[in-house]
């Protein structure tokens, strides 16, 4: 067999230098379409990840709410004392000085990742749910949608 092996190895020729250069165009040209495209899902995935910790958080002040029979009127709560009390395992790229208004359920806080900034300005879990990931600049919920301002830049 290896005889047989070596006999066949010994008629073919290698790849010709045209040949190669073929090949690796190719492969240039489709990196060149790919990373690009790998860019723009690390970045939607980035922001996704904060609407999620931001959602979570308001949730979180939802519950504080309900469980410690807060009034509505009573201003707000931040987001290291609804990791302290227990409500939020973890706030993930929320600050912990960010803060919820209880009496409409809204967001204030500056997160980062990776390179991104996503500003939450008396936001709340409608607007934070409808937000693209894929916009970068100001972003503010039609009405019926929900209310606040969110801001998404790159650092």
């Amino acid at each position: 067999m290896k005889k047989f092996l070596q006999k066949k190895l010994k008629d073919q020729k290698g790849m010709t230098l045209i040949e190669l250069l073929a090949v690796i165009v190719i492969i240039a040209i489709i990196a060149a379409i790919a990373i690009p495209a790998i860019g723009n899902i690390i970045e939607n995935s980035r922001v996704g990840a904060i609407k999620a910790d931001a959602s979570n958080v308001l949730n979180a002040a939802n519950l504080y709410e309900l469980d410690e029979n807060v009034p509505a009127t009573a201003g707000t709560v931040l987001v290291s004392e609804l990791v302290s009390e227990g409500y939020l395992d973890d706030a993930g790229e929320i600050p912990t000085a960010g803060s919820v208004l209880l009496a409409s359920n809204t967001l204030t806080a500056t997160a980062t990742n990776g390179g991104l900034s996503v500003a939450f300005d008396g936001a709340d879990n409608s607007a934070v749910n409808t937000m693209p990931n894929n916009q970068e600049g100001e972003y503010t919920p039609a009405s019926g949608d929900g209310v606040g301002k969110i801001t998404v830049t790159r650092n």
